[in-house]
């Protein structure tokens, strides 16, 4: 008879035991070993990110303090020309000349240098050769970037470009040149994460140019006598190369509990390097100690592994959301930036009239529900524009616009004021602005009166105020307009020049 074969419970325990410790244990290995390589592979991919950040970070403030360089070019142009077609005939017309340079290209310390090396600014008169030796570089190079120590430990970068061809109060000049504070480029560049991430610009020597600190280890000192000895000589000689040869590179290494990168990326033109430094970022330590946490857990590999798979889930929906939230809070910035752009005049600076057709409608819809009770409306004109414009060039047409605009603002501090058509001006007084209208408009017609006989701008204004019989903005509007038009007639009969004067 055949003896039949059962399995006893013990056997099928033991069984159940062993399977399930070979599976634990296949489990574990296998988690182990992918936690490793994941850790492993984050770290590669988040140092290559932090890379790739730090590079776009350089090029990006880089390229801020080469537009601001050719920015000051550009602008130090338009000023050449506009003091030779000023025909400036001594050195008073010279400094008024610089002053309005000054004011109305945003030109901080401008100065224009004749052929024996005299300097005129604003306010003084100095010989250049020994204060500024690049002015012997004049005639060899069109455009002249320098960088200087002045007034003890000031550091500033010299910007000057040649004149050749100027010729004013019967001297010839050769070069004009602005100095720019290097502190004040740093400020402009300066960013704030927490301290993870630093910036300092270098010479080519490895001076600190800026005086910011460059992470825990290179402070504010010399680029190259701090690293040497934390990076290998081979390293060390390849990137002091780099920065002779004005280019960008990048350096990794290893400063104590935290791993430092930094790039560099050369500014053209000046001789500077760029240099940008990240400490190990946030991500990276927390999927680092949850790998840590895989390693010691051995036991529980399987419940560890989901508690590790939802806090990873967690960490990236948070990053995930901040990352939506920053986009966002970009994307509402660049649409206040286009709002903004899209409502302001090119030419002045104040607000232009899609601004003022915008505020029209808010406007039109408080004066409708009755919520607005106190509303005064100036409109002005620029009297003489097409006179300038024919006999002097619509450069300087303008500059009487720029000036018109200024002379406006500088009276109506508390209003908004509108450039609502070529030479007219519109101003909308509430509040405060409402409250002083008739002290403003009162200066502003003695100013107005006082340069016609100096020759200087004249802006014919009219004004009006909301009553209870205005249905819209533009009712009180029109009663602004036709005093305007009164008030030009009476300007007119004092001497000053109209739109179509010959």
């Amino acid at each position: 008879m055949k003896k039949e074969f059962r399995i006893s419970n013990a056997t099928l325990v033991l069984t159940a035991i062993i399977g399930s410790l070979i599976v634990m244990a296949m489990v574990t290995g296998n988690s182990i070993r992918l936690s490793r390589r994941t850790s492993d592979a984050t770290d590669d991919a988040v140092s290559t990110v932090s890379a790739f950040y730090l590079e776009a970070m350089a090029d990006r403030r880089a390229k801020t303090i080469t537009n601001l360089i050719n920015g000051n070019f550009d602008e130090m142009e338009k000023a050449v020309t506009f003091i030779d077609e000023e025909g400036v005939t001594s050195q008073t017309e010279l400094r008024e000349c610089i002053g309005k340079v000054k004011a109305l290209l945003g030109l901080n310390r401008f100065a224009m240098v004749d052929k024996d090396d005299i300097v005129y600014t604003q306010y003084t008169t100095y010989t250049g050769r020994s204060r500024h030796p690049f002015l012997s570089e004049v005639g060899e190079k069109d455009r002249i970037i320098t960088t200087v120590s002045s007034y003890g430990s000031s550091k500033q970068l010299c910007l000057a470009i040649a004149t050749p061809d100027l010729t004013i109060m019967g001297k010839e000049f050769k070069a004009c040149f602005v100095q720019l504070d290097i502190s004040d480029i740093v400020e402009l560049l300066a960013f704030d994460d927490q301290g993870r991430t630093h910036f300092a610009l270098y010479a080519k020597n490895g001076g600190n140019l800026s005086d910011t600190e460059l992470g825990p280890v290179i402070l504010d000192h010399n680029f190259f006598d701090a690293l040497k000895g934390i990076i290998s000589d081979d390293d060390w000689n390849r990137n002091y190369e780099s920065f002779q040869n004005e280019e960008e590179g990048s350096i990794v290494f290893d400063s104590g509990p935290a791993e430092e990168t930094l790039c560099y990326v050369p500014i053209e033109g000046t001789g500077w390097e760029m240099a940008v430094l990240i400490r190990e970022s946030v991500i990276q330590d927390q999927i680092r100690d949850i790998s840590e946490k895989n390693l010691e857990a051995n036991r529980n590999q399987i419940i560890f592994a989901v508690v590790a798979v939802i806090v990873l889930a967690a960490i990236i929906l948070i990053q995930l959301r901040q990352l939506a939230k920053e986009r966002i809070e970009k994307e509402k910035e660049t649409s206040r930036n286009l709002h903004q752009m899209a409502n302001t005049d090119s030419l002045t600076g104040v607000r232009n009239k899609h601004a003022y057709s915008e505020n029209e409608a808010i406007i039109n819809s408080q004066i409708e529900s009755g919520d607005l009770s106190k509303l005064g409306v100036v409109v002005g004109d620029v009297n003489g524009l097409k006179y300038v414009n024919d006999t002097q060039g619509h450069a300087a047409g303008d500059n009487l616009i720029k000036e018109a605009s200024t002379l406006i603002c500088a009276h109506f501090k508390h209003g908004a004021v509108f450039r609502i058509g070529g030479d007219e001006f519109a101003i909308i007084l509430q509040g405060k602005g409402y409250d002083s209208m008739s002290e403003a408009i009162d200066r502003l017609n003695r100013r107005v009166e006082e340069n016609i006989n100096s020759n200087r701008v004249v802006v014919s204004i009219g004004y009006a105020v909301l009553t209870q019989d205005d249905h819209q903005l533009k009712d009180v509007f029109e009663r602004a307009d036709q005093m305007m038009y009164e008030r030009k007639k009476e300007l007119k009969s004092m001497g000053a020049k109209q739109r179509d004067s010959i």
